[in-house]
């Protein structure tokens, strides 16, 4: 049919164009032309100008590394899985299963922001495609708990109906520990290893848990490093990776609460986000001073990073909130 239609489109146009003048037939020409591509379903003028699902694997690794590197702060352990995670996928034309991660941290570490670092350098070009990154909030879209059948079968119509349309769909889970239990288990058969579901296939598919949960697990086993004398950085992430797992089954503030997710093994990356220190909440408050346009600006990142670092009440080694108040401190101060 498309073949078809082209065919008349080109057969029709020039009967139509010899009644203009050179220049009408020109511009009618382009016209014809930007209206032919706009048309098309995936043309490089449509995809320019408007959204289109990407079928290729355009992440550059290199690039989405920089990002990390430069914006996100003593994360050295997420930022290495979540590389390896991505480089992995990608390197099949067909994966098996979709890539599914779930971000363990204290609030303000920088898991949403992580999320939307990888969201930004899915899809080609510059444009935010946003058709096909789809972000879930607990607190707003599954506020009731007597609603949650009606909520498992809207979610996976949802995830259904998006990764028909768009094979390599972004799905991001927020405050996963206020998820009513049992809710997230509703989408296990798409995580699984399938070559198709109904004619659906959900191998590019990515999803992004971010979960508060674990978090205490995550700076207990820091702070029990930095106690003895260890560097952060020798953490082994094998290790906390199989306690973060046990921890979020067995913990009832967890969406993942005796989950089948887990137990069938279906998460393939449970990725720590280590509590900031004072140095990388300075860096936080380095980088929004630039943000905001303003010079460096030593003595109020000090002041800051002093005194967001709380914890524990003795040592003050590690800030409650991260870097979650950051901006709002740094535009009072000056």
């Amino acid at each position: 049919m498309k073949l078809m239609n082209a065919a008349v489109f080109f057969i029709l146009v020039p009967t139509l164009t010899s009644a203009f003048d050179p220049l009408s037939t020109s511009i009618f020409m382009g016209g014809a032309a930007v209206t032919w591509q706009l048309l098309s379903p995936h043309s490089w003028l449509k995809c320019s100008l408007l959204e289109c699902c990407n079928m290729k694997d355009t992440l550059n690794l290199s690039v989405i590394k920089m990002d990390l590197d430069r914006k996100v702060f003593g994360q050295h352990l997420a930022i290495q899985i979540i590389l390896r995670a991505l480089s992995a996928n990608m390197h099949f034309e067909r994966p098996r299963k979709p890539l599914v991660m779930s971000f363990h941290g204290w609030t303000g570490t920088g898991k949403s922001f992580v999320s939307s670092v990888i969201a930004e350098n899915l899809y080609r070009l510059d444009i935010p495609r946003r058709r096909f990154v789809h972000h879930f909030s607990t607190v707003l879209h599954f506020p009731h708990l007597s609603h949650v059948h009606l909520y498992k079968e809207q979610l996976q119509n949802w995830i259904r109906g998006n990764v028909s349309a768009c094979p390599r769909s972004l799905f991001i889970f927020s405050e996963m520990d206020q998820m009513p239990h049992g809710l997230i288990d509703s989408i296990m058969p798409f995580l699984g290893y399938h070559e198709e579901i109904n004619g659906v296939y959900y191998g590019k598919a990515i999803f992004i848990f971010l979960n508060n949960a674990g978090g205490d697990k995550v700076t207990e086993i820091a702070l029990d490093y930095w106690r003895r004398l260890k560097r952060r950085e020798e953490i082994p992430v094998k290790e906390l990776q199989s306690l973060l797992a046990e921890e979020i089954f067995r913990n009832r503030n967890s969406g993942f609460f005796h989950s089948q997710l887990i137990q069938k093994n279906l998460i393939d990356y449970f990725v720590p986000f280590l509590p900031l220190e004072y140095k990388h909440v300075r860096e936080c408050v380095r980088e929004e001073l630039r943000l905001q346009g303003h010079p460096e600006d030593e003595d109020l990142m000090t002041e800051i990073a002093s005194a967001m670092t709380d914890y524990p009440s003795e040592e003050r080694l590690y800030s409650i909130k991260g870097c979650k108040s950051v901006a709002s401190r740094v535009t009072l101060s000056i």
